[in-house]
């Protein structure tokens, strides 16, 4: 009897252990967006955020977002969507005081598929812990807030970076490219991440040439995707900047152990809905 009872024990054990494997081996995907939704700007007027947050919000429903990084989000707006998106946890502090003023970077996650195991925001700067920093030569402070998750089905663990680098200065950008890239090392090592951001610069500059050529490795998603859809800018200033000027500011940049399976980036609209920003968000599929 007791020789039966270690041999179903046994039995059991390896059941459970060959579950762990399959768990471990399983691909997950995720449906992942880079979104600068524009501050609240009463000079905007007509394209000011109180026409546009329930649009912004459905946006993110009907296109099935499992995780959003934003870039511009002020408080008013960061309450404004957590009341209209329910179904989605958040992470983000204030760059003024680490708390509530001034602009988050805050990532939307669904609590029904993903946990998040710790998370944090650090100061785009020499003094990374110290709030409100203006970091180089930048204009601003600048922030990176960042989430380790856990997929509640699979148990794998992954980073999601989400930052807004600085509109003027060039060797902020520079750096604050190699501080997210050393925090990523830290924080998972070798497990996938996936940096996510308004760059304020195209992929012909330094801050963008920094990321995709450093030891390690970050890929522009765009650019290595099976599929591309829509236009090829980001910026277009609520339709303002002429065509032949807009650019691809907004990035996602994921580890090499991330499949890119398509990538999308929807065209303003030009309807009676009006625009969702003056940015268009850039969508990808990824599977790890």
């Amino acid at each position: 009897m007791k020789k039966l009872l270690i041999i179903c024990l046994a039995g059991i054990s390896g059941i459970l252990t060959t579950a762990c494997q399959e768990k471990k081996t399983e691909k997950i995907t995720v449906n992942w967006a880079t979104f600068n939704i524009r501050y609240d700007n009463p000079a905007d007027s007509l394209n000011n955020w109180k026409y546009r947050k329930d649009t912004v919000a459905a946006f993110i429903k009907a296109n099935q977002l499992d995780i959003v990084g934003m870039q511009e989000v002020l408080h008013n707006q960061l309450e404004d969507l957590k009341q209209r998106l329910p179904e989605y946890a958040e992470v983000g502090v204030g760059r003024e005081d680490g708390k509530t003023q001034g602009e988050y970077a805050p990532l939307f996650y669904r609590k029904d598929r993903f946990e998040a195991l710790d998370s944090n925001t650090f100061w785009l700067s020499q003094y990374p812990d110290s709030v409100g920093f203006i970091g180089w030569d930048g204009a601003c402070t600048r922030i990176a807030t960042w989430a380790k998750l856990k997929d509640r089905k699979t148990g794998k663990i992954f980073m999601a970076v989400n930052t807004h680098f600085d509109h003027i200065g060039v060797e902020a950008r520079k750096n604050s490219a190699l501080l997210i890239i050393q925090k990523i090392k830290e924080i998972v090592g070798d497990q996938p991440a996936v940096l996510t951001g308004d760059f304020n610069v195209s992929d012909q500059w330094d801050a963008y040439t920094t990321i995709t050529t450093n030891s390690f490795v970050l890929k522009d998603a765009y650019k290595i995707a099976d599929k591309q859809e829509g236009v090829n800018y980001t910026f277009h200033d609520f339709g303002r900047e002429p065509i032949d000027k807009r650019e691809k500011i907004d990035f996602i940049f994921v580890t090499p152990q991330i499949k890119v399976k398509d990538t999308s980036i929807p065209q303003e609209s030009q309807g009676e809905t009006g625009f969702l920003s003056d940015h268009n968000p850039q969508l990808a599929t990824l599977e790890f």
